[in-house]
């Protein structure tokens, strides 16, 4: 939110400096992020001085150009170089002196110099309205009044306004802050603590009065919950045109692009105010009637952007007798505004429902001024009086007069709050005792009344538009940030517990494993949990019956919860590769939801992304591509580092793989992992292979838990290997030959392992040759070649009878 110091000080008139007043806001809880110079003027026309053209010749060697001679009294008068067609001798213009800086249309700085043009020196510059900022004629030199005084600064002779904006972080609950008026209520409760005795200026609306009724347009609202109040007024006679410098330079401040003076005054009031105001041409409104209600689903309306939208039942639509002309609080149609054709306007204020307000903008997907406001809650009492302060200005800039009685529809009042402050209480949740009279004071300040005082406290009203203040807390915590956060005084001691935890908890596993994948070079992502309904119909496995739908979605492709961490990681990994980055390892923790009828389950995971090469390009090393081997070597570290060791292998169920395997214990599912679908990747733009792990990360932490480890002592005595080169059959697999291995000899055999496989033309067709290790050792004595070569006689028999394997 922009907030124009000048136009805070029209409120509260101070004379500190912007930063001084920056840091007050900031401790009353409204956070300057930022303070920005503003001129009216780019430059303030510094450097810009009146001159009289002495003399006007042809250039010699140009035909569009002049020599001038230019007396701008500091003496000897400038010859300067002119381009304009319109420059004569004897006229008074603007002059840029020599260092002066001037600004281009989109903002860009240039510097004045002396230099020579087609071999004639030039010492400054005859300026145009457009160089100046004045205007956007660039037709030829701007021509002064001849009244004025050669080396009068152009700066005074034109309204330079300087200012500084204040850009505040408000925080959504603060709706009351949302305007200048706002932000100075809290500044003067803050002046006040400070014992700097100030008054809240206000606008007189005391001028308001009809003038005549000639023009009568009826309101009439059909829905009062979602219109608790409605005002307005008509105004004839008025003259749309330019508003006048004074609130074009207001608006412009704060980012705001003048219109025309009807149209500015709404915004003007809206920012001064914090109450959002629209203006009907009332020449377009048919039947003379408004309407307030909503119309049937699929109403199609146009609104001022030229866009064709289909209203939802529940949009509160203003509309005349016979067409909608407006989606309450939120945006206007194509035909009802004001234009330079506009003589009469009904003029429009309101309180609006918040919640309305803030569904239609979000179906339609609208942000304005005014719904930014309404959605958050503007004061229900101010209506009128904003009404009356737009009205009045409207007259005095635009002309015009009061046609009909203010309408105001307001059935049941909106009433202020109640609530019991207990001063033992606050004592508590501030942590220190604040003097009951300064709680008093700043409670005033802050427009609350106090009803009663007791010893233990007061009973208060709150205004109605402090949404936000409606418990005992929210008045201690008014009370806090008014008195000074900083002025609670802290103890030297600080007291703390200690709770144990256990070493299996989430965070601990969590950050256990993250390290070491951070160690193997994984990068974390985190992604939105929110993502398109479509990606349910990519895996048969996922259903769109259990996707969790957003009931207020922000928009289509964010209106349910993910059912898989695979997409949100696919979509990285796609934005990555098209940033030229292809070699790629991530992992991220996070949830995945599903709805099964009226029961929503919510599952965390641990997922892995491998695409690309292993590791970075080096000089020294060859280029290797990450392949499955490597991926499940990630896997393995990372389960045994959890202590789960006796892991079990079985296919894959999971459709988004076109080759996996799940790593299981027990009957529970670890980690699915494998190669991502083709399919899937084409949806993605993914043209090269992505390796996926998806960690079911709750039966990860519940196996960690029960996994007992066991401690033994370092054996005494050596281990001895032997080998086997098998052949086999294409379809037996390492695992059965350990299976096989560890049946035979529980005792002595400690390792199987596979260290060398061949295939090739050597061989029959159909067979392999694995080259498999055994490694055997006794904890109580040292083996003999006669034990070893027994068991390996017992393996052999195996091999070969549950096999069909043979020695090579």
């Amino acid at each position: 939110m922009k907030i124009s110091y000048n136009w805070l000080k029209q409120f509260v008139n101070i004379d500190w400096t912007p930063e001084q007043t920056g840091e007050l806001l900031t401790d009353l809880g409204l956070e300057v992020e930022g303070i920005q110079p503003f001129q009216s003027i780019k430059g303030a026309l510094e450097g810009i001085v009146v001159g009289e053209v002495l003399t006007c010749v042809q250039h010699p060697n140009a035909d569009r150009l002049k020599v001038t001679t230019v007396n701008i009294g500091s003496g000897t008068p400038l010859q300067i170089v002119c381009g304009a067609p319109n420059v004569a001798a004897g006229q008074k213009v603007p002059v840029a002196t020599i260092g002066t800086t001037l600004y281009t249309a989109e903002g860009e700085a240039w510097t004045i110099k002396k230099g020579k043009i087609r071999g004639e020196e030039s010492h400054g510059m005859i300026c145009a309205e457009d160089e100046l900022g004045l205007g956007a004629s660039h037709d030829g030199i701007l021509v002064l009044d001849n009244d004025l005084s050669v080396g009068t600064l152009v700066a005074d002779i034109y309204e330079v306004e300087n200012d500084h904006v204040f850009e505040i972080g408000l925080t959504p609950n603060r709706a009351d802050a949302m305007s200048h008026f706002g932000t100075a209520r809290d500044l003067k409760a803050g002046l006040l603590q400070k014992n700097m005795h100030v008054e809240l200026i206000t606008p007189s609306v005391s001028a308001f009065r009809v003038d005549q009724g000639t023009l009568k347009i009826g309101v009439e609202v059909l829905n009062k919950e979602l219109s608790p109040r409605y005002c307005g007024v008509t105004i004839s006679d008025v003259k749309v045109d330019t508003s006048p410098t004074w609130l074009q330079n207001r608006l412009k401040a704060i980012g705001i692009a003048p219109k025309n003076n009807i149209v500015d005054i709404t915004n003007y009031v809206l920012h001064e105010l914090g109450q959002p105001l629209h203006a009907f041409d009332a020449n377009k409104i048919e039947g003379k009637k408004i309407i307030v209600k909503t119309l049937p689903k699929g109403t199609k309306f146009t609104t001022l952007d030229g866009v064709e939208r289909e209203l939802h039942e529940e949009d509160l639509m203003i509309c005349d007798a016979v067409k909608p002309m407006c989606i309450a609080g939120v945006f206007g149609g194509e035909n009802s505004g004001v234009t330079e054709h506009t003589t009469s306007i009904f003029l429009e204020s309101a309180y609006f429902n918040p919640i309305t307000v803030r569904k239609s903008a979000k179906r339609h997907g609208l942000n304005t001024d005014a719904s930014f406001r309404f959605e958050r809650g503007v004061d229900p009492n101010i209506t009128e009086y904003a009404l009356k302060r737009a009205a009045l200005l409207i007259q005095e800039i635009a002309g015009g007069y009061v046609t009909n009685n203010l309408v105001d529809f307001y059935p049941k009042k909106i009433e202020d709050s109640p609530v019991h402050f207990s001063f033992a209480n606050a004592e508590k949740l501030i942590g220190e005792e604040i003097p009951k009279d300064i709680i008093k004071s700043i409670l005033m300040s802050l427009d609350i009344k106090v009803n009663n005082v007791t010893e233990t406290g007061l009973g208060l009203m709150v205004p109605a538009y402090r949404n936000d203040v409606v418990r005992e807390a929210d008045v201690i915590e008014e009370v806090l940030r008014i008195y000074g956060y900083n002025n609670i005084n802290f103890t030297e001691k600080l007291n703390a517990s200690i709770s144990p935890t256990s070493r299996f908890e989430d965070f601990k596993l969590q950050n256990v494993t993250g390290n070491q994948l951070a160690a193997q070079g994984f990068y974390e992502i985190l992604s939105n949990s929110l993502t398109t309904p479509a990606y349910a119909k990519l895996s048969v496995d996922l259903k769109e019956e259990h996707n969790v739908i957003m009931l207020n979605p922000l928009s289509h492709d964010l209106s349910v919860m993910r059912q898989s961490l695979l997409f949100s990681g696919l979509e990285a990994i796609n934005r990555n590769i098209n940033r030229r980055r292809s070699d790629i390892k991530l992992f991220e923790f996070g949830k995945t939801y599903h709805s099964h009828g009226d029961k929503y389950i919510e599952n965390k995971h641990l997922a892995l992304f491998v695409t690309g090469n292993k590791d970075a390009e080096r000089w020294n090393t060859n280029q290797q591509p990450s392949n499955f081997f490597y991926l499940k070597g990630v896997i393995t570290a990372v389960l045994e580092r959890l202590g789960l060791n006796r892991i079990s292998v079985s296919p894959i169920e999971n459709d988004v793989f076109s080759e996996g395997i799940s790593l299981r214990m027990g009957k529970k599912t670890l980690v699915d992992f494998g190669l991502v679908n083709k399919k899937i990747m084409k949806h993605f733009d993914i043209s090269q292979d992505v390796l996926y792990a998806d960690f079911n990360w709750d039966h990860v932490i519940d196996m960690a838990k029960h996994n007992n480890i066991n401690f033994k002592e370092l054996p005494k005595y050596p281990s001895t290997r032997r080998d086997f080169a098998l052949l086999i059959d294409d379809k037996v697999t390492f695992e059965a030959i350990d299976t096989i291995a560890n049946k035979t000899e529980k005792r002595l055999l400690k390792d199987v392992d596979l260290f060398d496989v061949y295939q090739g033309e050597k061989l029959p067709k159909g067979k392999k040759s694995y080259a498999v290790s055994f490694k055997f050792q006794d904890e109580h004595s040292t083996l003999t070649d006669k034990q070893v070569d027994k068991i390996m006689q017992k393996l052999k028999s195996n091999f070969e009878e549950q096999l069909g394997a043979e020695l090579r």
